[in-house]
């Protein structure tokens, strides 16, 4: 994986002399519907239509990427999602008046709504081991450019059952990059294929539903966990790890899946 071009700028910064710093870029995304401003999203650029694909699936707005026909580049930081035909959403149910930070995913009650409808419980299995969790995490780490070299973003990744890395997706926000994510994989099937999601920071809530909307039954942090995150996995049948590290990981939602080394 490359670092695109976009991602990444320099800055004057001094440590004990003067140099030119590789620093992350931050900039707003409007995500539009049928002429109406939905989110406007703090990101990394870069992968944008997978961004605008991924979060109309894991926030509901879309129940499958078949009902979405593409993603039009409006330039400035817009983009609209062009439904197909005989595809019709309210954009006012799902309009945002806030825009959303890089530390923190879109919540409202109209997105929470629609994502209870749109995730499914997954089916039992895979079976994974914890060292398996912690070796993905690992292999993540290794598959990190952009924050390699500015040591400013998060990373997404998804895993097959057998640890085999699929794909991974930056972004100076978490959810970003598992929207990304998502929006990668999601056209070659739906719910996607590769059960495992690991991400390079604390597991959220956002993570989680998101991860229940794209049909992936195994989410794991390299950090913490939040309560909701747990309560969520538990309620949707996912099975949830954090501190996922040093060869093991702590389990808070087994799920059926996890096993001991």
């Amino acid at each position: 994986m490359s670092v695109p071009d976009e991602a990444v700028t320099r800055r004057p910064a001094v440590r004990d002399a003067p140099f030119e710093d590789a620093v992350v870029v931050e900039e707003p995304i409007e995500i539009r519907l049928g002429g109406v401003a939905l989110a406007v999203l703090m990101r990394t650029p870069g992968y944008d239509e997978d961004l605008v694909r991924g979060f109309a699936l894991t926030e509901g707005i879309v129940l499958r990427p078949a009902e979405i026909d593409r993603v039009v580049d409006l330039g400035e930081g817009r983009f609209e999602i062009d439904l197909a035909e005989g595809v019709t959403v309210d954009p006012e149910r799902f309009r945002r008046n806030l825009y959303a930070t890089s530390s923190c995913g879109v919540c409202g009650k109209a997105s929470i709504d629609a994502v209870r409808v749109a995730a499914r419980r997954p089916p039992p299995g895979p079976s994974v081991s914890q060292v398996l969790l912690a070796r993905c995490a690992e292999a993540l780490a290794e598959h990190q450019p952009t924050f390699a070299l500015t040591g400013g973003l998060h990373a997404a990744a998804a895993f097959d059952a057998d640890g085999g890395l699929v794909a991974v997706r930056e972004d100076v926000g978490r959810h970003n990059a598992v929207d990304k994510l998502v929006g990668h994989l999601a056209p070659s099937a739906w719910p996607v294929d590769p059960p495992v999601l690991v991400v390079s920071g604390r597991v959220s809530f956002e993570i989680v539903q998101k991860a229940a909307v794209a049909g992936i039954a195994v989410v794991a942090g390299v950090s913490a966990v939040s309560s909701l995150a747990i309560d969520l996995a538990a309620e949707l049948g996912l099975s949830i790890a954090g501190f996922t590290r040093d060869g093991a990981c702590t389990v808070y939602v087994d799920g059926g899946r996890i096993t001991t080394p």
